[in-house]
């Protein structure tokens, strides 16, 4: 059976530092967490344009790409920074665990033309090019060479 591979690429515009690992969640006076509403927002709007795609129906482990489009070095942030509200919002909208999830930094492009933005590209995984090939132990060798 050969099958399709399902990919898709997103664009969505980038709202700065708020969506980074480092500043989308705020603490409460009792200790615990939660998530800033200018990263909500954004997660939500993330939702909306990938919940027609359906990928719950996808294969699994989805492989996510995420390139970044910047005014500047200085304003660019390192996309793996990215990578946990970008993969939240994901599993919100799709109820897909991010453990199902790869993640994978793209390029960074400097544009001084238009505001900054992500691409997105979710694509199914790649098949197994040697099918009936042996798999690995993960075990050292110990024999004679």
């Amino acid at each position: 059976m050969n099958h399709q591979r399902c990919k898709e690429a997103i664009r969505i515009d980038y709202p700065g530092s708020v969506i980074s690992v480092n500043h989308y969640k705020g603490r409460r006076r009792d200790g615990g967490t939660y998530t800033k509403q200018e990263a909500k927002d954004w997660m939500q709007e993330l939702g909306w344009i990938i919940k027609h795609l359906h990928l719950e129906d996808w294969e699994l482990p989805l492989e996510i790409r995420c390139d970044g489009f910047f005014t500047s070095w200085k304003r660019s942030p390192d996309l793996s920074n990215l990578s946990k509200c970008t993969l939240d919002a994901i599993q919100e909208t799709t109820g897909i665990n991010d453990i199902n999830m790869r993640w994978h930094d793209g390029d960074i492009t400097i544009q001084k033309k238009e505001p900054p933005y992500l691409l997105l590209t979710i694509a199914e995984p790649m098949p197994d090019p040697l099918p009936d090939a042996p798999k690995s132990t993960g075990k050292p060798f110990k024999g004679k060479r």
